[in-house]
């Protein structure tokens, strides 16, 4: 079976990817910065198979070993500084943007030295490239739009083009502009449910603002989609076909855990702007982006609507 080397192997999305990689039989690899890295699994029946190899890389130093390129014969790009994780202050942000677009710059150049058997580049991008919905607009956000000029869609823009002298290599070249992923391992998800925990759903600004979402499962398979299909080039958003409001997530997340018994509350605008900084911009944001490219490619969603989704992450609590 073929080696899928995986970058932020030991993320949120990294971690299940490589547990449906493994399933499928494929060898899988992964670049840490530590060699001792855990990739824990959340399933115990993992221990039966043959174990993901982790690798080396050092993005300030541009070293990777040598061996991971070898062996792969595709590579599955994630690894990036969590941009909801810190307060955005400029040291933040330089982290965020550089460990994007200095590992992108360091694939291609590991690429381009080191004889490979690499077919394709499968890479994470992120919804951070478009702005606010447009006013009056009932469409979604599509590949072809312009990057929104502010902090994150220019860091969405410069860490999509690190990558593209791939293309010259004649190597297939995919990027994924990922939602907002709801997996109970971590991420948006795990922070909707702490205050579920005292029978309270906070509701995020007027919660009017959509949220373009996407299940761990099937952001997981719309790598493997990409990876297993040649037809599959160039931009994709992975996002659910259907984006809800703040305010519906939470009161659907809050009827799995808590039933009819909960109390909903506002947490004003200018309150979120405190505790987060700039980083409330995107919290606040309304974002809705369009499924339609990946579906018409051949993509199913196995959980489509957030009712499917909250009903299938409720079952794992």
């Amino acid at each position: 079976m073929a080696n899928v080397l995986i970058t932020g192997g030991t993320g949120m999305v990294g971690k299940h990817l490589t547990e449906m990689l493994l399933e499928k039989g494929y060898e899988v690899s992964i670049l840490s910065r530590n060699r001792k890295s855990s990739i824990v699994s959340r399933k115990s029946s993992i221990v039966t198979r043959p174990k993901p190899t982790v690798y080396t890389w050092d993005i300030v130093t541009s070293y990777i070993d040598v061996e991971a390129i070898q062996k792969a014969d595709y590579i599955i790009h994630l690894a990036g500084a969590g941009v909801a994780d810190k307060r955005w202050t400029a040291k933040r942000k330089k982290e965020i943007a550089s460990s994007r677009i200095q590992s992108g710059a360091l694939l291609v150049k590991a690429l381009t030295e080191i004889p490979n058997k690499v077919q394709a580049l499968i890479c994470a991008s992120a919804i951070g490239w478009y702005g606010p919905d447009k006013k009056n607009s009932t469409n979604g956000f599509v590949e072809t739009d312009a990057a929104y000029p502010d902090f994150l869609g220019e860091t969405c823009m410069q860490w999509e083009e690190s990558v593209l002298p791939i293309k010259a290599l004649g190597k297939r070249l995919v990027h994924l502009r990922i939602g907002i992923v709801l997996s109970n391992d971590g991420g948006a998800l795990k922070e909707f449910k702490k205050p579920l925990q005292f029978k309270t759903a906070a509701i995020l600004g007027n919660g009017k603002q959509m949220i373009s979402w996407i299940h761990i499962n099937d952001v997981c398979n719309q790598f493997i989609y990409a990876m297993e299909h040649n037809h599959i080039q160039g931009i994709y958003n992975a996002v659910a076909p259907n984006p809800v409001t703040n305010k519906s997530l939470t009161f659907l997340l809050a009827q799995k855990i808590c039933g009819a018994y909960f109390l909903p509350f506002y947490v004003p605008s200018f309150i979120l702007k405190i505790v987060l900084g700039e980083l409330s911009i995107e919290v606040l944001k309304s974002t809705t982006v369009s499924s339609q490219k990946i579906e018409s490619t051949g993509f199913v969603f196995s959980y489509p609507t957030i009712d499917e989704a909250l009903i299938e992450l409720s079952k794992k609590d």
